[in-house]
């Protein structure tokens, strides 16, 4: 019987329902494959059409608005004994911003200059919205972009103070770092899909939505 879920399929419906369940409940691919059966390298290359999907939903989420936590965060080996802040040597950095008690969307970048962060924040986040960042010298100027912009000095061991603060964010980072860290590794070329996978299951959790039948219904609307 044809698989509606996934074109020129050698593997049946109910077989590739199993996976994109075992998928939703954030069970590896080495995982999956014990428990259906399915051969590892059949459910890799179908957990990496899930993840490609997903990036591709997520190009079509909105604009942030309101108050929105802005961070920046690196990823990859743990960092060398003495090495602190921005621009630690062999990581990859990334910018998250993050809507108070809603969705984070994360975008990785070259650098953490001005140039870089400040075209990505005024393009995703609505002017008049309130912004929380670190005393990062890079966020100078959201007052002048339209923004109410609140600092935390991070640097002056100040970590809250009030409504003023980033740890919606620094949350969202401790999230996705300790997922990664089951894959005991990911090849950078990899990296980028596995990051919006878990800005996805972030969204999906805290917007209580089911992750495994909002996907199905989108794989029964476009198959792969």
């Amino acid at each position: 019987m044809k698989n509606k879920y996934i074109n020129h399929s050698h593997i049946s419906e109910k077989k590739f329902r199993e996976v994109l369940k075992h998928f939703s409940k954030d069970f590896t691919a080495e995982q999956t494959a014990g428990l259906t059966n399915i051969s590892r390298i059949s459910v890799n290359r179908l957990y990496a059409q899930f993840r490609i999907r997903i990036s591709e939903l997520l190009r079509v989420s909105g604009n942030l608005d309101g108050e929105v936590e802005v961070d920046e965060s690196y990823f990859g080996a743990r960092r060398v004994r003495g090495k602190r802040g921005r621009g630690a040597q062999g990581k990859v950095p990334v910018v998250g911003l993050l809507k108070r008690h809603g969705k984070v969307y994360t975008q990785i970048i070259s650098n953490c200059s001005k140039e870089e962060l400040m075209p990505i924040l005024r393009g995703k986040i609505l002017s008049k919205s309130t912004v929380y960042t670190d005393g990062w010298r890079s966020y100078d100027g959201l007052i002048t972009s339209g923004y109410k912009h609140y600092r935390i000095h991070h640097s002056e061991n100040e970590f809250a103070r009030g409504k003023n603060h980033v740890n919606g964010i620094e949350s969202f980072w401790s999230y996705a770092k300790r997922r990664l860290l089951k894959f005991n590794g990911i090849h950078k070329s990899k990296f980028l899909l596995h990051l919006k996978e878990s800005e996805f299951r972030w969204n999906m959790r805290i917007n209580r939505v089911n992750m495994y039948p909002e996907l199905l219904k989108n794989f029964r609307e476009k198959s792969l």
